[in-house]
């Protein structure tokens, strides 16, 4: 067996698990203006975001993940999936500039928020973050507001940021400046930022980045399968950008499985730079654990297996025939282990996985759960209206 901490998701949408497999093989924009967004204000409710969150928790304890980092909307139905399941969840509140089923404005997006951050502030499971959607759907006044909430409750600020091309172009033409220079224009960057993608960061803001103290959340599988591009994750760790990995949501990636992203970012990134020995595999995993608790706030409590740190452990089953045999754990488990090998998985000193198997949840109920509620989106006829 291999024991070790657990897995951290720097950046996903937990609930848009119920939309895996909706729309795929689309551009990013296309994929969200007129699919995603759609389906979304049709479909969710309280009721649909707790029971994707509960499926999604489950994939991803069993896959080795015990804390993850969200943003999305109806966040109290997010709580009860979490802590029925008992995974650990930075839970950031969706700010957007345009209504949505949560929100008919901006100012009532800042009241909802305040007011489940209060709720969860000191839970031992739940941590409340700010969540500003990007720099194309928030104002610089609306950031501004959810970095000075961040300060005050003492959260993480969670969001997208320089993902794609076209919100590079967008950026400039509407504030004349790339997406990283225009937040820190208005000083706006800071050590509370968790940024997702930076797939197209230029190298001074590559710099900057690392000079405010931002985390990035590099979610290569999304970015991908979008099409939108590869970050340059060797050069911000030269830099010394700190670097963790997400998953973006299941329905764009089209799993929550941080091992996966492990793997493929080691390999791939060795192909990029041209340099087999970049992004090693014990960098990798620094990435996939103590540098993800970091990222969020948590580094002292969590991401490594130390005396005093809080028992979120996950344990390898390594006698399977694609593990043997062991010369380095670290490369095993980087380039070889895979999610299914997880055995089990501990959070806050509590067995949530032994043997395969969820100890506190019916599996089949929850997946049966995500069959029905797929079966009325079909039925509904267009999926997305």
């Amino acid at each position: 067996k291999a024991v070790m901490p657990g897995l951290v998701n720097t950046h996903t949408h937990a609930a848009m698990v119920y939309f895996r497999g909706m729309a795929d093989d689309l551009p990013l924009r296309v994929w969200l203006e007129d699919n995603i967004w759609p389906a979304e204000a049709r479909w969710l409710s309280p009721d649909f975001v707790r029971d994707a969150t509960e499926l999604a928790c489950l994939e991803m304890l069993k896959a080795g993940v015990t804390l993850y980092n969200d943003m999305y909307f109806f966040e109290d139905a997010s709580a009860e999936g979490i802590k029925r399941l008992g995974i650990r969840a930075v839970l950031g509140a969706g700010i957007l500039d345009f209504p949505t089923a949560t929100a008919r404005n901006t100012a009532e997006y800042f009241e909802k928020a305040e007011d489940f951050i209060k709720r969860w502030i000191g839970d031992e499971l739940i941590t409340p973050s700010i969540a500003p959607h990007a720099p194309y759907t928030c104002s610089p006044g609306t950031y501004r507001r959810a970095l000075a909430i961040g300060e005050q409750y003492n959260i993480p600020v969670h969001t997208h940021l320089c993902e794609t091309r076209w919100e590079v172009e967008e950026i400039k033409k509407l504030y004349g400046r790339t997406p990283i220079e225009h937040l820190d224009s208005h000083g706006l960057l800071n050590s509370r930022v968790v940024a997702a993608h930076c797939v197209w960061p230029t190298g001074r803001e590559i710099e900057i980045l690392a000079e405010r103290g931002v985390s990035v959340s590099h979610c290569l599988e999304s970015n991908l399968k979008l099409a939108s591009g590869i970050a340059p994750v060797v050069k911000m760790l030269e830099a010394g950008v700190r670097v963790a990995f997400g998953t973006d949501g299941a329905a764009s990636n089209n799993d929550l499985d941080v091992m996966s992203e492990m793997s493929t970012a080691a390999k791939l990134h060795k192909a990029v730079s041209e340099d087999p020995t970049a992004l090693s595999a014990r960098t990798a995993l620094l990435m996939a654990t103590r540098r993800g608790a970091e990222a969020l706030g948590l580094g002292e409590r969590l991401g490594s297996l130390e005396k005093g740190k809080l028992a979120d452990i996950v344990i390898i089953d390594l006698n399977k025939p694609h593990l043997a045999p062991i010369y380095n754990i670290y490369s095993h488990l980087v380039y070889s282990a895979k999610a299914s090998d997880v055995e089990s998985v501990m959070v806050n000193g509590k067995l949530l996985v032994n043997g395969y198997q969820s100890s506190i949840a019916q599996e089949d109920e929850i997946i049966s759960r995500a069959s029905e509620w797929k079966d009325r989106i079909v039925s509904a006829g267009k999926l997305t209206s």
